[in-house]
């Protein structure tokens, strides 16, 4: 039997109502297997920790987390009282940069029982591998001057060892799915950094001659999640780029609350991190039809990691004939709460284990 310690952050908003629901699919999971065990320590590391201790975790948060297995994260934020780069650079980006989870995976597909937005999408599954470490979100810059002599530098850093590491992560998870691999460049505009990411693509491909390899400019790539998404399977881009398109992906699958992400420590010397692509929505938190679906989505995404790939794929099957069913929360055009559509996975689930 395997037993994993789990460190679990709600967060803020619908964090604590979606983070319980995808505890539970996970408890499912166990009773089905038999042969996993899991250990849940909760952390109330958010922003009303802040608010009352004046930052977004202790003294001690991280070498508390990196004691555990893997970390299981809802969303962060609540921008009216804590400035966005206070609670998610304290908190969430602090993680990411302490535990090295320098390869970010965000998975996007045509769900059954999901009508995309787009105008009748031929079926898309695709991943976005994005650079979670330096690029465009370092810290080097500043700030000199006020007023109309202001100025503001922000300089972006791009390593060979981190480049090297989302590129070779991107081909080798293109090896085992449809073999394709597409880069979010930008050299025709970004004259260091992506002619340099353009020459690191090049050199990590050639370790894998049987991927098709192929660099599209950012912008026009964006074009393509819209007009051709079924013709991507991975796509490797930096943070920034990485980001934006992820988003993309989310909402051509019909609602960003669906979207999942994993941040990697590839070399698993620390924990690394699952969460949904979804903010803390402030707007609807408390009403109970918060959509569990990118936190339960993103159990599945650590339950593939820590090696139970299996029932990863069972996971996503129970959600995929809950949606089918029409279970499902208001932003999908659905009347059901967040506990009913957690209640439908769950019984989906355990008839699938049977």
């Amino acid at each position: 039997m395997k037993h994993h310690n789990i460190a679990v952050i709600p967060g803020d908003g619908v964090g604590k109502e979606v983070v319980p629901e995808a505890i539970r699919c996970l408890e499912a999971v166990a009773e089905i297997h038999g042969g996993i065990r899991w250990s849940f320590t909760h952390f109330p590391w958010n922003c009303e920790y802040y608010l009352e201790h004046g930052s977004m975790m202790p003294e001690n948060g991280m070498d508390i987390l990196k004691q555990f297995d893997q970390i299981f994260l809802g969303a962060v934020g609540m921008p009216n009282l804590v400035p966005d780069h206070i609670s998610l650079w304290g908190l969430l980006v602090a993680i990411r940069r302490e535990c090295e989870q320098s390869v970010n995976v965000r998975p996007a597909r045509l769900l059954r029982g999901l009508t995309s937005p787009l105008r009748d999408p031929a079926p898309f599954d695709f991943v976005v591998v994005r650079e979670n470490s330096e690029g465009e979100y370092s810290q080097i810059g500043g700030r000199i001057h006020h007023g109309q002599e202001e100025i503001v530098i922000q300089s972006a850093v791009f390593t060979r060892r981190q480049t090297e590491k989302v590129m070779r992560y991107a081909f080798e998870l293109a090896s085992k799915r449809r073999k394709s691999v597409t880069s979010a460049t930008k050299s025709n505009g970004i004259v260091h950094s992506m002619p340099f990411w353009d020459e690191v693509f090049d050199k990590v491909g050639q370790d894998f001659p049987d991927i098709r390899q192929s660099k599209v400019h950012v912008d026009a790539l964006a074009a393509y999640l819209v007009m051709r998404p079924g013709q991507l399977d991975v796509i490797v881009g930096s943070n920034l780029f990485g980001d934006i398109l992820s988003d993309i992906g989310g909402a051509i699958m019909g609602s960003i609350g669906i979207a999942p992400a994993a941040n990697l420590n590839i070399e698993r010397k620390y924990p690394s991190m699952f969460e949904p692509v979804h903010g803390s929505a402030p707007d609807i938190a408390g009403k109970g039809i918060a959509n569990p679906i990118g936190q339960i989505w993103t159990a599945k995404e650590m339950l593939d990691f820590i090696g139970h790939e299996d029932m990863g794929s069972l996971l996503l099957e129970a959600i995929e004939r809950t949606l089918e069913a029409g279970v499902k929360t208001p932003d999908l055009g659905g009347r059901a709460t967040t506990r009913e559509v957690t209640d439908t996975v769950i019984a989906n689930l355990r008839e699938l284990g049977k």
